[in-house]
């Protein structure tokens, strides 16, 4: 395979890239580089890197110059973001991913991959939630990703294009920036830890997530660019656990009790949520594995240079 990352700089973005060139890939990150850092990829004789946008269908149009697959990734990643700014969100996550695929269209690219998200589905009519279940967005980046879901179907169907969404939950792990807004909860509870300040909790914690290791995405992402799989697929472990659960589980990896401080919960914030993963496991041959506990422990380890 010679495939092309865009946003490979990215957290998830440079992990995948560390696994596409782990099976002998060649592999080209198209990033522009305002979230994703350059650090976070190797130097690799296999591994070439383009600076520039999925706006700019110049760009599109050199990087995917000779590639067989696309693993799409770049976009912007924060509801907040694109409930503040609703019109640049849209310009990066609609026509910047019709810019993909059509150069992915006209340059007869073999296959291509791109991150959806559970957040498609707002708040969940029943759990856990699968694939061909309804989607309610409650939000401008939610509705973005369900776009984008029926902008890869239709191209399959018009013009027999080969793709598979990935609908990401909770991912966690390594090189997730915890003072960006694009932070999840554990990356922002690790640096409060960091910084010896209390955890703030919005509502009772009894929220529920499928938390996902960063590696276990990235093993996902290359099962899915060597499948012939199509339309959606979660990416998750199958298991959900409260806020609450998680930050006694952080104590424990710590070896001190955490001090938490709960302030009202946030509007939009959906209390549970809990995936179906029989496709990824079917069609993909894909578990998500990592124990939780282990993954807080590696990414402990490199936030605080302890062993947790």
């Amino acid at each position: 395979m010679y495939v092309l990352v865009t946003g490979g700089a990215g957290f998830i973005g440079s992990h995948s890239v560390e696994a596409l060139l782990k099976i002998g890939a060649r592999v080209r990150v198209l990033d522009n580089f305002s979230t994703g850092k350059r650090q976070n990829l190797p130097s690799h004789p296999n591994l070439e890197i383009l600076s520039g946008d999925i706006q700019d269908v110049k760009d599109i149009s050199h990087a995917v110059a000779n590639v067989t697959h696309i693993l799409h990734l770049a976009a912007q990643v924060s509801v907040q973001d694109s409930l503040v700014h609703p019109t640049k969100s849209c310009s990066i996550n609609i026509q910047g991913f019709v810019n993909v695929l059509e150069a992915a269209r006209k340059h007869q690219v073999d296959r291509m991959v791109y991150a959806s998200s559970a957040a498609v589905y707002g708040y969940p009519q029943q759990l856990p939630i699968a694939e061909d279940d309804a989607v309610h967005p409650i939000s401008p980046y939610g509705l973005e990703k369900s776009v984008n879901d029926q902008y890869a179907d239709l191209f399959h169907s018009l013009f027999n294009c080969s793709m598979l969404g990935v609908r990401y939950f909770n991912v966690y792990g390594p090189r997730q920036d915890p003072k960006s807004p694009y932070a999840g909860v554990i990356s922002k509870f690790i640096h409060f830890i960091e910084q010896q300040q209390p955890l703030t909790v919005f509502g009772d914690g009894s929220q529920t997530r499928d938390f996902v290791f960063v590696s276990d995405v990235a093993k996902a992402n290359v099962a899915a660019l060597r499948s012939d799989a199509t339309g959606v697929c979660h990416v998750a472990t199958g298991t959900s656990r409260s806020l609450l659960d998680m930050i006694q589980v952080l104590s424990t990896c710590i070896g001190r009790e955490l001090q938490v401080i709960h302030q009202d919960a946030q509007a939009g914030d959906i209390p549970h949520s809990a995936a179906h993963v029989e496709k990824l496991a079917q069609a993909l041959g894909v578990q998500c594995s990592t124990r939780f506990e282990d993954g807080l422990r590696i990414l402990l380890k490199e936030v605080l240079g302890s062993k947790g």
